[in-house]
């Protein structure tokens, strides 16, 4: 039995992509992210002297404000603030810049589901934009579960309202600058399919999360050729305009 979507498209289907850098002028770095009417924008500030308090100052230190469409932050926002700490500290080289803070500012415009995928995405490109050191890109993704069984990737607000569970994935974009010297496996599991970032919300099996793994990974070539078409459209303006 397959999955009926209201959008028509396939299980494994993401929606449209799009992204704009250096769109603000006041950050260091600054991009903007959709997935079909998911829209984020991203800003970063940094890196600054000092180091917040109980950070350790002998490393890079960096923040994220998360910023709604509309009200207060709750504890929702507070935990994809969170998740999105921790997500850049993985990606970035913390020790290029010691005793530094860097400000990633998130701004969401509109939410129609796989929101902090989106946001993770878009403070990417806004990091690479910025210039930060990185050990490497990183490409999230929102994989759900269906009462069915079936895995559901990129879901809009209205699917993610019916899915029993799902999961969002942080994939590394790239293998080579993530792989140890002289090797291609670590633990036996090739380091292409390493996470990054893990993180749950409702119930599902352990088989049904290594379906979400398998099927999510599977989707990141897409979302990595996205980065690199746009990125190398990126430098190539930037060389024209130079």
């Amino acid at each position: 039995m397959e999955i009926d979507r209201v959008d028509g498209r396939t299980p494994n289907q993401l929606r449209p992509l799009a992204c704009s850098r250096n769109i603000l002028h006041r950050p260091h770095g600054s991009a903007s992210w959709s997935q079909g009417d998911t829209k984020v924008l991203a800003a970063v500030y940094g890196p600054k002297a000092g180091t917040k308090k109980n950070e350790n100052a002998e490393k890079a230190c960096f923040e994220v404000i998360w910023k709604p469409k509309t009200g207060q932050i709750g504890k929702v926002e507070k935990e994809c603030e969170m998740i999105l700490k921790r997500t850049i500290q993985s990606i970035c080289v913390l020790t290029v810049n010691p005793n530094t803070t860097t400000s990633v500012i998130i701004q969401v415009v509109h939410d129609d589901g796989s929101l902090l995928p989106c946001a993770i995405n878009a403070a990417c490109a806004a990091l690479v934009d910025a210039g930060i050191p990185m050990k490497h890109l990183a490409v999230a993704i929102c994989c759900c579960l269906a009462d069915n069984g079936y895995v559901v990737l990129d879901p809009n607000k209205l699917e993610e309202k019916k899915m029993s569970a799902f999961a969002y994935l942080v994939f590394p974009n790239t293998t080579l600058s993530v792989l140890p010297e002289g090797s291609s496996v670590a633990e036996g599991e090739p380091v292409e399919h390493g996470i990054i970032t893990s993180v749950t919300h409702g119930v599902m099996s352990v088989d049904d999360y290594f379906l979400c793994v398998e099927n999510g990974h599977a989707a990141t070539a897409s979302l990595s050729a996205f980065f690199r078409k746009n990125f190398q459209q990126s430098q190539r303006d930037s060389s024209k305009a130079g």
